[in-house]
């Protein structure tokens, strides 16, 4: 079934995820999830509590009567985790694989720049250090220790770096101005 989402909210339509997660427990045969009770729970009023102490109005009921609720992304995934185990393993899926796809990505824009880099590259012999201090150099950036332990966000800036690197490299072949003016363009993003 489909979750509806909004767009400038990034909020999820609780309704659709306990419809979707009841019409699931019904095939399998087990009871109905009751919303209302979830929501009284002490573990979700304290969770609530935190979220909304770092975002603000965390769900947004409807006005009229049967109206759907929309919930913050991150109640959303409580809610889901909440419905079933077998929902659980498919959100803990789903989270693990977008970091394994940013990591992946992450990957192919650091090919990307080093071949960017090769082709401007005067002394050839020097290129594996000279990309080894980049690398290090963009891994402080991000302010990462180890990319297997990195947060999306992260990951998605050393992809961003890599793609500025690697774009800018046509026009600058100065490395220091290179990697300072990709450098720079993300801090103005962020």
């Amino acid at each position: 079934m489909e979750i509806r989402q909004k767009s400038k909210t990034e909020y999820f339509c609780a309704s659709d995820l306990v419809n979707a997660g009841n019409k699931w427990r019904s095939s399998n045969g087990r009871s109905l999830f009751n919303y209302s009770m979830w929501l009284k729970n002490e573990n979700t009023k304290l969770f609530i509590e935190e979220l909304e102490k770092e975002y603000g109005k965390v769900i947004i009921k409807g006005k009229a009567k049967n109206s759907p609720s929309w919930v913050h992304p991150f109640l959303a995934i409580d809610l889901a985790l909440s419905i079933s185990p077998e929902l659980k393993i498919i959100a803990y899926k789903w989270l693990y694989d977008s970091l394994l796809k940013y990591r992946n990505k992450s990957g192919d824009s650091y090919k990307k720049m080093c071949g960017a880099l090769y082709i401007i590259q005067t002394n050839k012999n020097n290129f594996t250090k000279e990309i080894q201090d980049i690398a290090n150099r963009i891994k402080v950036e991000c302010g990462v220790n180890d990319w297997q332990t990195a947060k999306e966000t992260q990951l998605q800036l050393r992809d961003r770096i890599h793609e500025n690197i690697a774009l800018l490299s046509d026009v600058i072949k100065d490395k220091e101005m290179l990697f300072e003016i990709s450098i720079k363009k993300e801090r103005e993003v962020l």
